[in-house]
């Protein structure tokens, strides 16, 4: 028989509901190794009223966060990562970053969503966003509750993953995009039988033909550990015209005589929070790395 393709729209850890021309199929993984998340496109071969996923299509991009001892891969084929914030509950300023730099090692662009934009707290979580909207980063502001408007350009010809930590409204952004999304929610935990856990899986929603967005669940951290100093100082855009600039080519960026990124930082021209937000992480990794 030959492997039928489809893409990946639901991922509740082993089991998947894959996408294909005739319809939504439920679908389990061949073989104990073969990684597969939400956003991938697979081959599959049909085994009565389900399916078994064979292989897993070259990806253009796979978004994924580690600790000092495993990674977990968030989804595949994205092209661009939102994370949304609101003023409250309160957000982690170095969580968002975090986020960014993971997008910006797999060559994903970025949004930024201040959502509940008309809290009375929202201009000085607005201020706060400016360490990421000065360096470039789009700000979309709204309340999902009221008008997801303002939304929709940013969303168009992408395939984006919508993350946040938990209170931020996510659920109500999709909802308010996708007004059938729980209806779907309901009929997929049912097919899987995994109705007490539609938190904790992450799934695609389809706008139009050339946009998609996938809602994952609320997460509190997010490290960073598969990135060695090369590619995290890279992920750091502000810092690239100064990379490869520094008088000693080991340079850690940190009291070294001739540091471009340390100058560049006294003369305002990077944000010192930025360079010693790199610092801390790969203080980190330094420390990860030592435990193993």
């Amino acid at each position: 028989m030959t492997a039928l393709t489809g893409q990946v729209v639901a991922a509740f850890s082993r089991r998947f509901i894959v996408a294909t021309a005739e319809g939504s199929l439920p679908c389990q993984v061949k073989g104990r190794h073969l990684r597969v998340v939400c956003g991938d496109q697979v081959e599959f071969r049909r085994d009565g009223d389900a399916g078994v996923i064979e292989s897993v299509l070259p990806r253009t991009s796979l978004l994924y966060r580690s600790d000092a001892f495993k990674s977990k891969a968030i989804a595949a084929n994205v092209t661009q990562l939102a994370v949304v914030v609101a003023a409250r509950p309160s957000f982690s300023m170095e969580l968002v970053q975090r986020c960014v730099l993971a997008a910006e090692d797999q060559g994903i662009v970025s949004l930024l969503i201040l959502n509940k934009a008309d809290l009375p707290e929202t201009p000085a979580a607005r201020e706060r966003l400016n360490l990421l909207t000065r360096i470039g980063y789009p700000l979309v502001m709204l309340s999902a509750l009221n008008d997801v408007a303002p939304l929709r350009p940013a969303l168009h010809g992408h395939t984006t993953l919508l993350i946040g930590q938990s209170g931020m409204g996510k659920s109500t952004l999709i909802n308010a995009l996708f007004p059938d999304a729980g209806v779907v929610t309901a009929e997929y935990s049912e097919a899987l039988d995994s109705g007490r856990h539609t938190t904790t899986h992450t799934r695609l929603h389809r706008l139009d033909a050339d946009s998609a967005v996938i809602d994952s669940p609320g997460l509190q951290e997010f490290a960073l550990q598969h990135l060695d100093t090369g590619a995290l100082a890279h992920a750091f855009i502000e810092f690239r015209p100064f990379l490869g600039q520094c008088r000693f080519r080991d340079c850690k960026h940190e009291t070294e005589p001739g540091c471009r990124l340390q100058e560049a930082a006294a003369a305002g021209d990077i944000d010192p929070a930025r360079l010693k937000l790199f610092q801390t992480l790969r203080r980190l990794q330094q420390n990860a790395a030592q435990r193993l």
